[in-house]
């Protein structure tokens, strides 16, 4: 049987995580928000960072290569790497796509325990992408 304790009154305190080695955000959101021991990245579609442009040209690979240094750029900014990551979300405009995405995906999240994922097809993304990941991270010890 699982027993959970509450914690007294500890106060969460959040952090914005925020470089310009990943894509600015377009809207009210930051890149990450670091809370507590969790980080918690915002998806990331193919945007080259330097300037705002779409990678890939509709090339599924390319834009996973793109959205994925994306990613991990974040993380980095927050002193994470992918082996810290413990749960993703990939959005793709086409499920056609999920072998490809998939392959380069292990490349990054394919060493140790690999994250907890959804997969999902979704009607559009921003920017017309083919492809868009978030993650969660914890960097407890």
């Amino acid at each position: 049987m699982i027993v959970a304790t509450a914690v007294e009154n500890q106060p969460m305190s959040a952090k914005a995580i925020t470089t310009q080695d990943a894509p600015a955000p377009v809207g009210p959101y930051n890149q990450a928000v670091l809370a507590g021991e969790w980080l918690y990245c915002s998806g990331q579609i193919p945007l080259d960072p330097a300037t705002g442009e779409m990678v890939g040209n509709g090339d599924v690979a390319a834009e996973t290569h793109q959205v994925l240094k994306n990613l991990c750029a974040v993380l980095k900014e927050a002193g994470a790497t992918p082996a810290q990551v413990v749960r993703t979300t990939v959005f793709l405009a086409d499920l056609g796509d999920f072998a490809t995405v998939n392959g380069i995906y292990a490349e990054v999240f394919g060493e140790g325990v690999s994250p907890a994922r959804a997969c999902v097809q979704v009607a559009a993304l921003p920017k017309g992408a083919r492809v868009e990941i978030d993650c969660v991270a914890w960097l407890g010890s």
